[in-house]
């Protein structure tokens, strides 16, 4: 015997909206698959989602109190202001950021977002806008001073990050040396620096600016190495669903005006100290 359950109106209301707001959305999504138009939506909406890891800082990271900041937000901010567009930070799980950017559940990734070869397959960039380098992270005590120093050494780095990228494109580096042949991966690179500070990795490669700025915070910042690396220097930018270039040219103008109005080297120097290497900056 079945019971039937009666439903209020106020009940039925709410599944066919929810229903309907579901459609919607999957709607939106096959238009972005098939003909991406994020701007057309952002412009209507005055919003716009970034997706980004908020353990990296400085580019995009929390305070105690939980606030998002960072270079990058403050950068973002000051590119969407321009159009009177409201930004969102959303935390991912940075070795999913493109599969998060094709299922539109961010439209953009910035933060601190390496371009090269491989993700360039994968998603658009804008231009770029700062310089960075891989550098290994050593502990004075450990008595590693260069690459070689690493022979049969564990290794650490963050899994999906330009610098995983590299050791196993250039495997000569740093790859064939290490313990296993095979570097230790991390969610964030604030794990990572708990095991090298613990010696249970005694090498970890990272992006310079990070590590400029993670071991200048540290009380015994004098019980640190960095090693400059021979993989080639790289440059930040925004990743964008390919095809999406109406977006791509709203932020690129905005950041050439950012660059001309002289805000981005005020950005750069409150983050950085000095106007850090941008391309966009003309000496």
């Amino acid at each position: 015997m079945f019971k039937i359950i009666k439903k209020s109106p106020l009940i039925i209301a709410l599944l066919v909206f929810v229903l309907i707001l579901s459609g919607c959305r999957y709607e939106n999504r096959k238009k972005l698959d098939t003909n991406p138009d994020t701007w057309s939506v952002v412009q209507k909406q005055k919003k716009i989602v970034i997706g980004l890891d908020d353990s990296f800082v400085p580019m995009g990271f929390r305070t105690k109190s939980g606030k998002i900041v960072g270079y990058d937000v403050d950068l973002a901010k000051a590119v969407f202001k321009q159009y009177g567009i409201k930004v969102d930070f959303q935390p991912i799980d940075w070795s999913m950021n493109v599969t998060e950017l094709r299922n539109g559940t961010i439209d953009l990734i910035w933060n601190g977002f390496s371009i090269n070869p491989q993700r360039s397959k994968k998603v658009m960039f804008s231009k770029p806008y700062l310089v960075n380098r891989q550098v290994l992270v050593t502990k004075k005590k450990s008595d590693i001073h260069n690459f070689g120093d690493m022979q049969g050494k564990v290794a650490g780095v963050q899994s999906g990050s330009a610098g995983a990228m590299d050791i196993d494109q250039k495997p000569k580096l740093l790859k064939d040396k290490i313990k296993n042949h095979s570097p230790i991966l991390y969610d964030s690179f604030t794990d990572a620096f708990i095991d090298l500070n613990a010696n249970r990795i005694q090498g970890l490669l990272i992006d310079s600016i990070y590590a400029g700025y993670y071991i200048g915070h540290q009380k015994n910042r004098n019980s640190y190495v960095t090693i400059p690396s021979e993989f080639p220097k790289e440059y930040y930018g925004v990743g964008i669903r390919k095809g999406d270039t109406v977006l791509k040219q709203k932020i690129d103008a905005g950041l050439d005006r950012l660059a001309k109005s002289g805000q981005l080297a005020k950005i750069n120097k409150k983050w950085f100290g000095t106007n850090a290497n941008s391309p966009l900056i003309k000496n």
